[in-house]
């Protein structure tokens, strides 16, 4: 019960800061800017786990594209970075925590799968058309910096003796 209800609190942490890190940080970018949620992203699913990670960073993130005026992306928000966090949280389940590595090449995956997952929404269900292939670049850029800053956090909580609590948690 003591461990679930931990859980559930820094599943919600993570998802306020998924949200902020969204929402409030915006770092300039040659076609606009790019923000710091997928750090967050990555982050929940791989300290938090699969299905708890999912929760953090769906959450979060839609809930970002809700306040941002973004609504039309939010359903599809949830579901993407929801599963950016289900799949790393599931590679972190199976390898060392301490292997950076895996995380790089798998964070990198999930990266490529978000690209890919907006692309079809915005080509095919908001309509779009081929034009949505425009928004390639800057996702590749957002994904680039997103999984960058998740790696030296992660590398750092993995190898700090008081911030290991999150990789237990």
């Amino acid at each position: 019960m003591k461990n679930n209800l931990l859980k559930i609190i820094v599943s919600a942490l993570f998802a306020a800061l998924t949200f902020v890190a969204t929402f409030m940080v915006q770092i300039p970018a040659p076609f606009g800017y790019v923000n710091l949620g997928d750090c967050f992203v990555l982050l929940s699913g791989a300290l938090l786990g699969p299905f708890y990670g999912f929760a953090a960073a769906g959450l979060g993130s839609a809930l970002a594209d809700l306040l941002l005026g973004f609504s039309v992306y939010a359903p599809a928000t949830f579901l993407i970075k929801g599963v950016m966090a289900l799949i790393i949280g599931l590679v972190a389940q199976k390898v060392n925590k301490r292997v950076v590595l895996k995380m790089a090449l798998f964070g990198a995956l999930c990266e490529i799968l978000m690209v890919l997952s907006y692309l079809l929404y915005e080509c095919f269900i908001l309509g779009y058309g081929i034009a949505a292939a425009a928004a390639i670049p800057m996702n590749l850029f957002q994904g680039a910096v997103g999984l960058a800053a998740f790696l030296i956090l992660y590398g750092v909580i993995s190898r700090n003796k008081k911030l290991k609590i999150f990789l237990n948690v």
